[in-house]
């Protein structure tokens, strides 16, 4: 019976525990019976709790059992399994980083997320995969190798939250926190067939603070609404995040289907390379059914020249300063080359491309003036091969632009801007297409609403079950 609630969403489950159709403690366990074998196989999982899971749903199961359905109005998340990506600590609880380095590391406190997470009643189930110290767009790792698509088993989930995405669309676990600093929570849920949302820089506190100022944490889910609740649950200032922000009185209580309509702005490509036709034939269908739920969607022209070099240039100089030399024998080797570029860097070239970032965020906010949101489809090519860091192309070339591949997702981290990636449709080979809807600055409830009305208007939930029939 718990195998029945694999792909429920948040308000399926706390419905389906309220009514005794399924306890936390046997819908937990059903997780990680398919963390231990089926995210084995995908690689999604570095860590998997099962004591500490199963204690949290017994406590979980009993609460529900003494204080009935009010019991959510203050643990919104009780009894739900969550992932977490293996990027952020997690206090009693192995924390690798995707590293040699880190394989061994048990942290002794939990930062603001993680804290907010057990909060909320959320059950930990275990840490996600993620490239080391999450430099690359794919989830690989020395230490635990490839990130398998669960639609295509050969091709890459995308990264760095690569597992986090991977472990959500195959039915681990309701939703799962990932990071994204270039595209790592966008990129595997454009991959994987799920909602991959990154919030406004600041909105939710990223402890450590990341030395680039480039990255944010952001939920990764099968609905739009569970986007949402795990955006409140993180959302909110803490003193150990300096840039943290605090959110408005009822900011996440988004507006009723049929609300205010939005100016969006379709743009067909962002740069080099530009999107696959097929990806750009059902990105821009998905945009344009927008306006079956009341926008107004237009073309738009790119606001800006591709912006890599000021992005490889921030994240160069962030690797160089955070490689140790005495394990750099165990390190990722495309890494090792990204921060040997960065020890070639100048104070000044450092200088000149945070000149650059400034300039390209006021550039995106005048461009914005007169559209509420800009659409385009999230990654611009299929997935490439499990074991590559990159697709093919690049590595043929020998190209070290090891991000260039994906031109529409770093832009918005350089702005810290609000984008979320939403499934868009598939290949003819049954591959996830994903749409980005980017917002302005801080408007991260109208970029959700956007995704909730095309959900509602294109509803993919289905998908899941498929994917279900086609893994069995």
């Amino acid at each position: 019976m718990a195998d029945a609630f694999r792909f429920s969403g948040v308000a399926d489950l706390r419905e389906a525990f309220a009514r005794g159709e399924v306890s936390p403690l046997a819908h937990v366990g059903a997780v990680l019976d398919r963390a231990e074998t089926d995210g084995a196989e995908l690689g999604a999982f570095i860590t998997v709790d099962r004591a500490g899971a199963i204690a949290a749903a017994k406590e979980a199961t009993a609460r529900i059992r003494r204080e009935g359905p009010t019991v959510w109005r203050d643990a919104p998340l009780l009894g739900v399994p969550v992932s977490v990506k293996d990027l952020i600590a997690t206090s009693g609880l192995r924390t690798t980083r995707g590293s040699w380095e880190h394989r061994d590391w048990v942290p002794d406190a939990d930062p603001p997320a993680v804290e907010r997470l057990r909060a909320a009643g959320a059950v930990i189930v275990g840490k996600t995969a993620t490239s080391e110290f999450g430099w690359s767009g794919s989830g690989n790792s020395l230490l635990t190798g490839p990130v398998r698509n669960p639609w295509n088993p050969k091709l890459s989930a995308g990264g760095s939250s690569g597992g986090a995405a991977a472990a959500v669309a195959a039915g681990m676990g309701a939703v799962a926190v990932g990071t994204d600093g270039a595209g790592s929570v966008r990129i595997p849920a454009a991959f994987c067939g799920v909602v991959g949302f990154k919030p406004s820089f600041g909105r939710i506190p990223y402890v450590p603070a990341s030395p680039e100022n480039l990255s944010h944490l952001g939920p990764l889910t099968r609905n739009v609404a569970d986007a949402v609740l795990m955006t409140a649950v993180l959302a909110g200032p803490d003193p150990r995040d300096p840039y943290s922000v605090p959110s408005a009185p009822g900011e996440w209580d988004l507006p009723a289907y049929g609300g205010r309509p939005l100016r969006i702005g379709w743009i067909d490509s962002l740069g080099d390379p530009a999107p696959e036709p097929e990806i750009r034939v059902i990105a821009c269908a998905a945009a344009a059914a927008l306006a079956e739920a009341g926008h107004t969607v237009t073309e738009a022209a790119p606001p800006f020249a591709d912006p890599y070099g000021v992005l490889e240039t921030i994240l160069a100089a962030a690797e160089a300063a955070a490689t140790d030399p005495a394990t750099a024998e165990r390190a990722a080797p495309g890494r090792l080359r990204v921060a040997e570029l960065g020890h070639r860097l100048s104070a000044v070239d450092l200088g000149r491309a945070e000149r650059d970032r400034a300039e390209l965020t006021e550039r995106v906010r005048t461009a914005m003036a007169d559209v509420d949101l800009l659409a385009m489809p999230t990654v611009p090519l299929v997935p490439f091969a499990a074991e590559l860091d990159q697709p093919a192309e690049q590595v043929s070339k020998g190209r070290l632009p090891w991000l260039a591949w994906t031109p529409a997702t770093y832009p918005f981290n350089l702005t810290g801007q609000p984008a979320i990636s939403v499934p868009a449709g598939f290949t003819r080979h049954g591959l996830p297409v994903g749409l980005q809807l980017v917002g302005r600055w801080r408007a991260d409830a109208t970029v959700l609403a956007a995704a909730r009305d095309l959900e509602r208007v294109r509803p993919w939930a289905a998908a899941y079950d498929r994917l279900a029939a086609t893994a069995t």
